[in-house]
């Protein structure tokens, strides 16, 4: 073990110390941390061993000063708390594992100027890419992303202008489609319940693509329920309860997100009404977290996990082709039909 140094004594380690510990030159051991191949496989061995017993951490602040680029990829998310975007950042975090790339996470609440800000402080480190949620940006924003010259990926949604790359689905296309799956069911009264947009763009581009369909098929939406704020099953059930009293006579309703749809379906189970027959019910999303309700809420698997493992894999450059940057990946959303479209 190494020795113990009180804390009046301590002082960082160097390259000095892994040199005199592992008994070669500081030349080599920095070869070695910087995974050069011209060192012997025996001499890394022992080299990396005495780091590893010292408690040796490389300062990669000095390789950055000469290549202007630090190993963090920052990550820019509306929420931590929202439980949709733990799984994107698993696919991060997964496919970055083995490439000497690290992520680092903001939130900006939804709140164009705090991702602004975000967005602002990530780069002033001069990371080596950026993957940021949405497509939807300020001027500033967009112009900075634009002129950082490394890779940068929109993730989420396609259904816009990326400034490099992008990986998503097209959530007018998720609306359509879970609009056709419902009319095709039959249901003839449909509500929608959902947060309010101005800054939820891609839940309105889905509500987009949802009333086109309708029109397409000669129908409206008979009633709208919008809340503000953060999802959960509380507020779903307030919601579900508010159009229902005003609409009875809703024979579907459809829910922004499965939060908010699983509090509905809870609702309606608790006051006896027939699921699906008399009503129906579907969200977005996917969440597994829903798998445990009685019946299964008809949903949208957004492709989450796999949105951050290729995002991640175009700022590392593990594409086929060995081009980081400029790629253009559409997902595709797939409709579950649960336990709650008849």
């Amino acid at each position: 073990m190494p020795p113990y140094l009180p804390p009046e004594a301590q002082r960082p380690l160097t390259l000095r110390d892994v040199s005199e510990a592992s008994g070669v030159s500081e030349m080599t051991v920095s070869r070695v941390l910087r995974n050069r191949a011209d060192v012997s496989v025996s001499t890394r061995e022992k080299v990396l061993a005495a780091a590893k017993q010292l408690g040796y951490v490389p300062n990669k602040i000095a390789g950055a000063l000469a290549s202007q680029r630090v190993n963090l990829v920052g990550v820019v998310i509306p929420s931590l708390s929202n439980m949709v975007f733990p799984e994107v950042l698993g696919g991060v975090s997964a496919a970055l594992e083995d490439s000497g790339l690290q992520p680092v996470f903001g939130a900006t609440d939804y709140k164009a100027e705090r991702e602004e800000n975000v967005i602002y402080e990530m780069l002033s480190w001069r990371p080596s890419g950026m993957i940021v949620a949405g497509l939807e940006h300020t001027e500033a924003a967009r112009a900075m992303l634009a002129n950082s010259g490394i890779p940068i990926v929109e993730i989420m949604d396609i259904d816009g202008e990326p400034v490099d790359s992008m990986v998503g689905i097209s959530h007018r296309r998720a609306g359509r489609e879970m609009a056709q799956t419902i009319l095709a069911a039959g249901y003839k009264k449909i509500g929608f319940l959902g947060s309010k947009m101005p800054d939820d763009h891609r839940a309105r581009k889905r509500l987009e693509g949802f009333t086109e369909a309708l029109k397409e098929a000669g129908q409206d939406l008979a009633e709208v329920e919008h809340y503000a704020g953060g999802s959960s099953m509380a507020k779903g059930r307030e919601m579900t309860e508010s159009i229902l009293t005003r609409r009875p006579d809703l024979d579907f309703l459809y829910y922004s997100n499965d939060m908010i749809g699983a509090g509905g379906l809870l609702y309606c189970l608790d006051k006896g009404l027939d699921v699906p027959g008399q009503i129906g019910l579907a969200g977005f999303n996917g969440l597994e977290l829903l798998d445990g309700l009685r019946l299964r809420l008809a949903t949208t698997d957004a492709c989450r996990r796999e949105i951050g493992l290729r995002a991640a894999e175009i700022v590392a450059g593990k594409n086929d082709d060995g081009i980081i940057g400029g790629k253009r990946i559409e997902l595709s959303p797939i409709v579950n039909r649960g336990d709650t479209i008849r």
